[in-house]
């Protein structure tokens, strides 16, 4: 005899993972139209027969157009849709067991370039529609406190590695690096001025240590 509660617990994990995928598959439609079209100008129908899917599908799993905006910015930073905040991936782990500042500043720069090589794309269209679009606003200052956040948990782990300069506090290191690993800055030198993303790690590397390290 089958086991009913096994059974209702696997067509339970086979309805999550159908729902993960079809969450999946909207953010990845709506993406391509964004970065193709721009946000303003794409609407939930389009996501939802790009994805093919009914548009109630959309409005169930999302909501909004802003909140699937949101989901693809979040997925896009961390690189997958596991529920794993960014400050708790193995790369972070190893950033801070790095005793050594100059290693671990390195590895942290390293792991920029890829995420904003994922995310600048979709990044400068949340600020573009900042302007003119409140719930873009507050996507935009959203991402800023939590890029904020990260930089000055790296910073606080570099003055825990006694790596920065002694004339520079905690707060101040993390306001250099929050300026200077950004997404804007990242976008001029490989967006505007055709910089590859290898020599913005290696300048970003070069001028932060030069600003924050001792």
């Amino acid at each position: 005899m089958s086991d009913p509660v096994k059974g209702a617990t696997g067509q339970g994990t086979r309805r999550a993972a159908q729902a993960r995928a079809t969450r999946r598959r909207i953010a990845d439609a709506a993406r391509e139209l964004f970065l193709r079209h721009g946000y303003a100008s794409t609407t939930l129908e389009q996501i939802a027969a790009a994805a093919g899917v009914a548009v109630q599908t959309v409005y169930f799993h999302f909501g909004n157009k802003a909140t699937v905006l949101k989901e693809i910015v979040d997925v896009l930073s961390v690189g997958d849709d596991e529920p794993i905040p960014m400050l708790d991936r193995p790369w972070v782990k190893q950033v801070r067991d790095e005793p050594d500042g100059r290693r671990a500043l390195a590895i942290w720069l390293a792991n920029s370039r890829v995420i904003f090589g994922r995310v600048a794309p979709i990044m400068k269209i949340v600020r573009d529609a900042a302007g003119t679009d409140a719930e873009m606003a507050a996507q935009w200052e959203a991402n800023q406190s939590q890029r904020f956040l990260a930089h000055h948990t790296l910073a606080r782990q570099l003055a825990d590695k006694r790596a920065l300069r002694p004339d520079l506090s905690t707060e101040e290191a993390a306001d250099v690096i929050f300026t200077l690993v950004s997404f804007e800055v990242y976008l001029l030198f490989t967006g505007v001025r055709g910089w590859t993303p290898d020599a913005w790690e290696s300048w970003i590397n070069k001028i932060v240590a030069a600003a924050v390290l001792r």
